[in-house]
């Protein structure tokens, strides 16, 4: 028999984050406390849930055209208007995908013909590079540093950039590191981008979870929208996560070929969670508000912990992650990350799950409750206690 399995998809690696979260399924252990996951743990909110409910009630259970609900797609529109001062065409310029995730897989598969280059800096989400192999393209990794804060600095980025260079995508603020780019940061990495016309996918599903400032999108910039895809979504912000809606925005040409593919391979998104979609985008922002104030809080508290437990951490601006440096134990990410989960029975994610420059970091998620948090701290405290004493 011939070989039935594409080799494109047998040679790439399973998530490394699944891996983690796997062990903790089977172990079934009621003590075990996950922050591998980022998943936020408040509810979606009861009059974002209740539209859901209507629509449903009123029977809106047929496909939506196959951008989405124009009603939607108005309000994406309103919404970067006045937090971002982009202006999108509802009607060319705006898809809603599955996910944004599906509008990462598609908007690749829309730009790239076989031997492109993508720029991928990592560390960064799991899915970037799979989605760009299977596009047929070549990933590029731009390994981003500690020292740097994780953000993309513009002379990286230049030192990455050849004659085959398509696409950066631009994966801020960051999963796994929590980093931000900041305005400077994102004007000098344009300036490069404009020089060597480049196409940039921006990747904005945290950017409501900041706690320095604003969010500032690479789009708004002078010259940016006209080659940016911003991709978000309502997932992390909305804690709409089952909901699997997310949405692209850029230039018309582009839009259409990722709404091509999305007609083909999805017909549209869900239609329940588009009619909640526009509720929360309507009245969601006190919401919003009051659960960045809560990861805020478990920010802080986590940055506090780790100093007075002697854990480098820089201090991240974004999403609900902090990406301690567990170096000083010479261990791997893989081997601290095992032993702590079989020792202290607490999950975590090694750095390495989200690019080789992960290596020597752990990702972990304060998407959980203050109490869970307190737990692992307390479990974390005594596991470095026993790893410092193996060392004398």
């Amino acid at each position: 028999m011939k070989n039935l399995l594409s080799d494109v998809v047998v040679n790439i690696k399973p998530s490394g984050i699944r891996k983690f979260f796997d062990i903790v399924s089977e172990m079934n252990d009621p003590e075990v406390v996950s922050l591998g996951v980022g998943e936020p743990d408040f509810d979606t909110p009861w009059h974002i849930r209740d539209e859901g409910i209507y629509s449903l009630e009123r029977g809106r259970t047929f496909y939506t055209s196959n951008s989405g609900l124009m009603d939607l797609r108005k309000e994406i529109c309103s919404y970067l208007s006045r937090k971002q001062g982009i202006s999108y065409d509802p009607a060319h310029e705006v898809l809603i995908t599955v996910g944004g995730s599906e509008a990462i897989d598609i908007g690749l598969r829309a730009l790239v013909n076989p031997g492109d280059e993508i720029l991928i800096p990592q560390p960064s989400y799991v899915s970037y590079e799979p989605c760009a192999v299977l596009a047929g393209a070549k990933p590029v990794i731009i390994n981003l540093k500690a020292e740097n804060e994780f953000r993309l600095t513009a002379r990286e980025l230049e030192e990455a950039v050849t004659e085959k260079t398509k696409v950066l995508i631009l994966p801020y603020p960051n999963n796994p590191t929590g980093a931000i780019m900041e305005r400077k940061d994102l004007e000098a990495v344009a300036e490069v981008v404009l020089r060597h016309d480049i196409v940039v996918m921006s990747d904005e599903i945290y950017g409501e979870l900041t706690y320095k400032g604003e969010h500032v999108s690479i789009a708004s910039l002078p010259g940016m929208k006209e080659r940016t895809i911003l991709i978000n979504g309502f997932s992390k912000a909305y804690a709409m996560t089952g909901w699997r809606l997310g949405y692209a925005c850029g230039p018309a040409d582009i839009v259409r070929q990722m709404t091509k593919i999305h007609q083909f391979a999805i017909m549209c998104a869900p239609t329940t969670s588009q009619y909640a979609a526009v509720e929360a985008l309507k009245n969601g922002d006190d919401d919003i508000a009051q659960m960045r104030t809560a990861y805020n809080q478990r920010r802080r508290y986590l940055l506090n912990a780790f100093r007075e437990m002697g854990l480098e951490c820089f201090e991240p601006y974004g999403a609900f992650y902090v990406f301690p440096c567990i170096r000083q134990f010479g261990m791997t990410s893989d081997e601290f990350a095992t032993r702590f989960l079989e020792e202290e029975k607490v999950a975590v994610v090694p750095g390495t799950a989200f690019g080789d420059s992960g290596e020597g970091f752990l990702r972990i998620s304060y998407a959980y409750s203050l109490k869970d948090l307190k737990i692992a701290i307390g479990r974390l405290e005594r596991f470095v206690k026993k790893l410092r004493e193996e060392k004398k």
